[in-house]
């Protein structure tokens, strides 16, 4: 096998939660392109099924919108018995949804704080927790690439967000633990920590603080703030043969922000 041909995902079929747009759609493109069938599992059906459509169309794949929300539990389980009647197993899971919250830690809520802990950790639990059952049950392996954030490595400056870093901080450690205790089923269990990314989520923080990009750009060895497809190299390594030699690991990809 060429290395190239260890990058390839034919005949796989992938679910990713928030597919239908920034990361999760970057990482569904690209997975898509090397052959993937792509299950995009989003909250919005019309929307979801626009992104699907667009995807199968640019890559000749089979694709799937389920409608999802991470955080309710029996929503994710029937989202795991859907692609399963469909596909017939789930070889990838990436577990890209999440929110933020930018209110300072004297004034959150106990609802906000929930909020976000609710879909990026235990979001993160339940769908690894359902499909990873079937990957169990199918006997074939598979692999989980978790969105982390150099948000689970330092504070941020200046937007204070305790819930958001706390809830990366724990996916990363779940990560670590996943990829253990799963090891025996030849389940591999991977993160990608981001950096600053100009996804919709930040422009829209951008248009609201001018020189906050320059804070940020400040910390970084590199100028720019890139967009969502600089991750898809990591995605693509970490889901693929290429990078069956990886477990418990969580690749930083951060234009050099942690480096200083």
């Amino acid at each position: 096998m060429s290395i190239l041909d260890e990058f390839r995902l034919e005949g796989q079929t992938a679910v990713i939660t928030g597919g239908n747009r920034g990361i999760g759609r970057s990482i569904a493109n690209a997975y898509a392109e090397l052959g993937a069938n792509i299950v995009v599992a989003n909250r919005d059906e019309q929307v979801g099924e626009k992104a699907a459509s667009e995807i199968a169309d640019s890559y000749d794949v089979t694709t799937q919108q389920v409608s999802v929300d991470v955080s309710e539990e029996e929503q994710v389980r029937e989202l795991s018995k859907t692609v399963v009647d469909e596909f017939g197993k789930i070889d990838i899971l990436v577990n890209n949804a999440g929110v933020t919250n930018n209110t300072a830690a004297e004034n959150l809520t106990l609802d906000e704080w929930n909020h976000v802990l609710d879909i990026n950790l235990t979001g993160t639990f339940l769908c690894s927790r359902h499909i990873g059952e079937q990957m169990i049950d199918g006997g074939g392996g598979g692999t989980i690439v978790n969105l982390s954030s150099i948000a689970a490595y330092i504070a941020s400056n200046p937007q204070p967000q305790i819930a958001y870093h706390t809830s990366k901080g724990g996916v990363k450690q779940f990560t670590k633990q996943l990829a253990s205790e799963w090891a025996e089923y030849d389940i591999r269990v991977n993160a990608i920590a981001p950096g600053y990314i100009r996804t919709e989520m930040v422009d829209e923080v951008l248009r609201t603080d001018d020189e906050l990009a320059s804070t940020w750009r400040s910390e970084m060895l590199q100028d720019e703030i890139m967009g969502p497809d600089c991750l898809k190299g990591a995605a693509v390594l970490l889901a693929s043969d290429a990078g069956r030699y990886m477990t418990g690991e969580t690749i930083v990809v951060d234009g050099g922000y942690l480096a200083r």
